[in-house]
């Protein structure tokens, strides 16, 4: 099969002008709302560090949050696949990120946890092996210019 080409739009309003715009640094909010056709709206901001609503979803969480639902996705596929029967998954992600003297910033890596139970009679060696598949087929991982770990948990249901 040959390549395809998908495409995705979305648009950001800014809602944060109280009154005089970007006049003065601490002058306005940086409250955003982030619209995709048909789909609820998606309250955002920067992080509180950087004068956000900590209320409101920043780019960086949202980043974490593409990384483990990309994984996700891909590893239930895969694992429909495979035969290996997943009835729970849950990721606690982290990441870090640097911030430059000059208030520039980059991650420089993300960890994913994730928390799979699997039931009695799934292969437990072959859930877990195939989150390096999932890794390897992520399309957000493979996107993003810094390592993604993760290190996965696989539990069997009694």
């Amino acid at each position: 099969m040959g390549q395809r080409l998908h495409r995705y739009a979305v648009t950001l309003a800014w809602t944060g002008n109280t009154g005089t715009g970007t006049a003065t640094y601490r002058g306005y909010e940086r409250a955003h709302v982030i619209r995709v056709a048909g789909k609820p709206d998606l309250p955002g901001s920067s992080d509180p560090a950087f004068r956000g609503d900590g209320a409101r979803w920043n780019p960086e969480e949202l980043l974490l949050a593409s990384l483990c639902a990309c994984h996700q996705l891909w590893y239930l596929s895969l694992c429909a696949e495979a035969g290996v029967v997943v009835t729970a998954y849950e990721d606690a992600a982290e990441g870090e990120m640097v911030e430059e003297a000059d208030g520039a910033g980059r991650f420089v890596r993300a960890t994913l946890h994730p928390r799979v139970t699997v039931t009695a009679n799934s292969d437990v060696a072959a859930a877990a092996a195939l989150h390096d598949r999932a890794h390897a087929m992520c399309f957000i991982a493979r996107s993003v210019a810094f390592p993604v770990e993760h290190r996965a948990t696989i539990v069997r249901s009694e």
